[in-house]
């Protein structure tokens, strides 16, 4: 029998916010322990919660990019259980009156990983529905040593926005590129760094297989609190084919959490599933329900920006970019921006694109402030590589030396002595030396090996310092070499 994969993610991001969301502790990563806390976000008796308008804008904000229906009555719940990292016991979370109900994420072919062969482009364009978007509080840290352990409350209170998914796709490659375009939108609504190597992005994996032909969900599995985005499709894919093997051998699976263990490539149970009735929720006495209708939603709304599929769309269209650049440079909001200002300086807006994605992005890793460069330099500097006054490895050369010390790109290549020669004239006597110093090339090139071409542009090249149009250099020899 053939089985199928039903998933389901629950993707938690933390907030970019000045304060908690309950207190005014600063929402900061990275503090010394326990010293961004206080009586309300350790949940001291007595203490009262106020909720921090700027994390609720931004739940908002992503209900409105993700299409959901923004609720406008809204309330916050006690979710009751313990955790030894968390302060209170319960947990400020919504259940029943969430702040965003519904929508949908599309998944871009271009957001799946390169080894995901065919399949991708078949499911290209899938929709992702969601159950809901809503906002909690996050627990503390706890930190296990080699005699003890250790709790650290700087992330309790942080703003936690969940993002709850039907139960829509089918295998690690979709889960993998539905990450990938949640967080890409995040980062274009500014709501969240996403940077998931400190916990600002973590996810949850519900996993059930069912016979392929089947309506009917089989016993889900629950793998909490993965990382990262490839632990996401690795621990999916050893599941999944856990499951089926159990199922397989008439075995039956338990509804359970699990965690995933990396390093050793496999998962390991935590616990027995709750059902949402052993949190007992209850309305939290201490918050009053929130109207998102006028002052916040207007808010939201505009804050709402260019979203990356449509970014990707007007830059195909705009500059006449290919798929792959146009999505590359829309995956990067900053470097788009940056691409657009400096594509007002040039005529060539391709050349632009190859020499950003192709050199500016590898040299910029050696650069604390790659973007120092004005933006008009660097599109002089593609019509300099356009043109054909520089070419390709001058054009590098030159991009190098902005980036550690900006000026005008033309003033660079003529100090360095780095233009290009594109003369006919002068190139031509370049090239009947080459077919002079070379006769054994020249006879091979007529006897048909068109390779052969290649040593006399090296003569060439060698004989002009590496200035020479290579292009140029091809028309010249293949011309004189027909010559009669």
């Amino acid at each position: 029998m053939t089985y199928e994969a039903v998933i389901g993610l629950e993707v938690h991001v933390q907030l970019k916010t000045a304060t908690k969301l309950f207190c005014g502790c600063r929402n900061e990563f990275g503090a010394e322990p326990n010293s961004r806390v206080c009586p309300v976000c350790l949940g001291l008796p007595g203490a009262l919660p106020v909720p921090n308008e700027a994390a609720v804008i931004q739940t908002i904000l992503t209900g409105l990019m993700m299409g959901s229906s923004i609720r406008p009555r809204a309330k916050f719940d006690r979710k009751n259980y313990f955790y030894p990292d968390m302060p209170k016991n319960y947990q400020i979370s919504q259940y029943d009156q969430p702040l965003c109900l519904g929508g949908e994420v599309s998944l871009p072919v271009l957001a799946f990983p390169k080894d995901a062969q065919k399949e991708p482009q078949a499911l290209a364009g899938k929709k992702v529905r969601l159950v809901r978007i809503h906002l909690e509080e996050d627990v503390g840290k706890s930190f296990h040593l080699e005699n003890c352990s250790g709790i650290d409350f700087n992330r309790a209170g942080t703003p936690l926005m969940e993002i709850v998914t039907e139960a829509d796709l089918t295998t690690p490659e979709e889960a993998f590129a539905l990450l990938t375009t949640i967080r890409e939108i995040l980062r274009y609504g500014k709501v969240s760094d996403v940077d998931m190597e400190k916990g600002q992005l973590r996810c949850d994996v519900n996993i059930s297989v069912r016979p392929v032909g089947t309506e009917a969900f089989g016993t889900k599995r629950e793998i909490k609190n993965l990382n990262s985005i490839s632990a996401v499709r690795r621990a999916l894919k050893h599941e999944i084919q856990s499951q089926i093997e159990l199922v397989s051998s008439g075995g039956t699976v338990v509804q359970e959490t699990l965690r995933w263990d990396d390093a050793r490539g496999e998962t390991i149970p935590m616990r027995t599933k709750e059902q949402a009735h052993d949190y007992r929720y209850f309305p939290d006495p201490d918050l009053l329900p929130i109207r998102t209708e006028g002052r916040l939603r207007t808010e939201a709304e505009r804050r709402m920006p260019e979203l990356p599929e449509t970014k990707k769309s007007r830059l195909r269209e705009t500059y006449g970019l290919s798929e792959y650049q146009a999505s590359v440079l829309a995956s990067d909001p900053p470097l788009a921006d940056y691409f657009e200002k400096a594509a007002r300086s040039t005529r060539n807006p391709l050349t632009l694109a190859n020499l950003t994605l192709n050199d500016y992005l590898a040299l910029r890793q050696d650069s604390p402030d790659p973007m120092s460069i004005p933006p008009e330099y660097f599109g002089q500097l593609a019509d300099l590589v356009s043109d054909g006054t520089l070419n390709s490895r001058q054009g590098r050369e030159v991009l190098a030396i902005l980036i550690q010390a900006p000026r005008p790109p033309k003033e660079i290549a003529q100090e360095r002595g780095l233009t290009q020669i594109s003369d006919s004239q002068v190139l031509e006597e370049f090239c009947r030396e080459a077919i002079a110093a070379n006769p054994k090339s020249v006879a091979d090139f007529k006897g048909g090996k068109a390779a052969a071409i290649n040593s006399l542009k090296g003569f060439v090249m060698k004989k002009t310092r590496g200035q020479a149009n290579p292009q140029r250099i091809h028309e010249l020899l293949e011309s004189l070499l027909r010559e009669p």
